[in-house]
């Protein structure tokens, strides 16, 4: 099992060391109503959002007996990097293999913890909390201006570019494509937020045959 963090920009953070557990808390709002004469009722009031916390630590030295590879990041610049995200107003892909795991967060408290006896080693809490983007729609106030907005729409001289397309083949990745495309790997992101219902929870599951539009 493995712990990436992937920004905005694509810019991807892997956990060094695995934390002993993981936990995802869900819960369920629930509205209280005080009916009179009758006491209080409870209704269900929509999912909450999930809260995914662990805690692990960025040693000063690799140690195959716990660190997920030799390249581990130095343990300042990894906290730094975790304090950058926790700032951000964007969120991040949180990605945990070998598990379901696979959402975009953000990162709502991060607690670093220097411990005596242990030079150079950084521990840290981390809580992130799933996001989901508000839809707001909105209505015409009245019919006539309903009517007015389609004879405008039908007079005006549509000037949008067709958009471009991608059929994906055998092989292909979202970085792979974004390179052939888009010039850089680290846009696959921007080619997924475009696509997501085509391709689903997990980007990297595309199927040949997939038609996908590229970004602009």
């Amino acid at each position: 099992m493995k712990i990436h963090l992937i920004d905005s920009a694509g810019n991807e953070f892997i956990f060094p060391v695995n934390p002993e557990e993981l936990k995802i808390a869900r819960s369920k709002g629930i509205e209280t109503v005080n009916i009179l004469s009758l006491g209080e009722f409870d209704f269900p009031s929509g999912e909450r959002v999930k809260e995914i916390t662990f805690s692990s630590f960025f040693p000063i030295e690799h140690d195959s007996g716990y660190c997920n590879s030799p390249d581990i990041p130095d343990p300042i610049d990894a906290m730094q990097m975790l304090t950058k995200m926790t700032a951000s107003k964007q969120p991040v892909r949180l990605i945990i293999t070998d598990t379901p795991v696979n959402v975009l967060v953000l990162i709502s408290a991060h607690d670093t913890t220097f411990k005596g006896g242990e030079p150079g080693d950084i521990y840290f809490d981390l809580t992130a909390r799933t996001w989901r983007q508000m839809k707001v729609h909105t209505k015409l106030a009245s019919a006539s201006k309903t009517t007015a907005a389609k004879k405008s729409t039908t007079s005006r001289t549509d000037t949008k570019k067709t958009p471009k397309t991608y059929t994906v083949k055998s092989g292909d990745s979202l970085s792979k494509i974004a390179k052939m495309e888009l010039g850089s790997s680290a846009k696959w992101q921007a080619i997924y937020n475009l696509n997501k219902k085509t391709i689903g929870k997990d980007p990297n599951k595309i199927k040949p045959g997939m038609k996908l539009v590229m970004p602009t």
